[in-house]
């Protein structure tokens, strides 16, 4: 079982390496990777949020089949903008509304070396967008103002006792 690493571990600010061959590790690592987010009760995962520095992400949304994303790149996004409160697995119990486009265009590679498009809306778009922040070292709290985001980390540093998570810009 993978470990969901959480805010304080620096690998959650770090840009994640792309994955130059999608051999059966990788496989195994998707998977391990959708069974720590069902576990979690989350709707995605990437892989710095389980440790691995690789550009890789899974997500299930509601009435939405489970998806893997290799290496993913925005293509396009929607000049409309939209906010909704966001979560993150790796910053547990901690929510903000955040604004981001409501329609994104990606491109990734499956799980069997197969690249596919996706277009995308609604909380998919979302999701797909909070997960490939991840991936350069971007979380939710840092789309915040700053008055915003150092009060959260307050509430998240009392309500975990962990004072060695850092206080980000």
């Amino acid at each position: 079982m993978l470990k969901i690493v959480t805010l304080g571990d620096e690998r959650l600010t770090k840009r994640a390496s792309l994955i130059s061959d999608i051999d059966k590790m990788i496989v195994d690592l998707a998977e391990g990777m959708l069974e720590a987010m069902y576990t979690g009760k989350g709707v995605g995962l990437a892989g710095p949020q389980v440790g691995e520095m690789k550009r890789i992400f899974v997500c299930h949304v509601q009435d939405d089949e489970p998806r893997i994303f290799i290496n993913p790149e925005v293509v396009e996004t929607s000049q409309e903008l939209v906010t909704y409160e966001e979560g993150c697995l790796s910053i547990p119990g901690i929510y903000a509304d955040v604004v981001r486009p409501a329609r994104v265009t990606i491109q990734a590679w499956n799980t069997r070396s197969k690249p596919f498009r996706l277009d995308a809306e609604g909380y998919l778009a979302r999701v797909i967008q909070h997960e490939l922040d991840h991936l350069n070292g971007v979380l939710f709290l840092d789309h915040l103002s700053e008055k915003k985001r150092q009060r959260l980390l307050k509430v998240y540093l009392k309500s975990t006792d962990n004072n060695a998570a850092p206080l980000r810009r």
